[in-house]
């Protein structure tokens, strides 16, 4: 019997496109790279979740010189939207997708609008739990 995977563990509590493509891209690198990783949606990506907004570019306010170009050129280079990534890392490797279920409630979101789009909700103890041996654990 071989040992399990090393979990990669990113918590996700920014919501803005250039923090949300992080998540993405780092949960896409290391399910490809064999680790089974679990991402946890918190706050306010919970938020933009429910509101189905989780592809829409948009920056920091102290990057919105810039955001119009970067924002042209993801689409002319092809880059894979936050919803691709996600869905290519679960068929390249082991994905899981949790949001908080405090966070729901916190964010004034009804568990119906994003139960169908993530694995599982779960509460704060049981994500604890679920992620106390990580190798690897990221608040982003």
């Amino acid at each position: 019997m071989s040992p399990p995977s090393p979990k990669f563990v990113l918590f996700a509590h920014n919501a803005t496109y250039d923090k949300l493509h992080q998540v993405a891209t780092l949960g896409l690198t290391a399910a490809a790279m064999g680790k089974d990783v679990i991402v946890i949606l918190l706050f306010w990506t919970i938020k933009k979740l429910a509101e189905g907004k989780l592809d829409q570019i948009d920056f920091p306010p102290e990057y919105s010189g810039s955001a119009e170009i970067v924002g042209r050129l993801l689409k002319e280079k092809h880059v894979p939207t936050i919803s691709q990534m996600f869905e290519e890392a679960k068929l390249v490797g082991k994905v899981r997708i949790i949001a908080c279920s405090a966070g729901l409630e916190y964010m004034g979101v009804d568990g119906e609008a994003v139960s169908k789009q993530v694995d599982e909700v779960m509460g704060l103890p049981a994500i604890l739990s679920l992620t106390a041996d990580a190798e690897t654990k990221l608040f982003i």
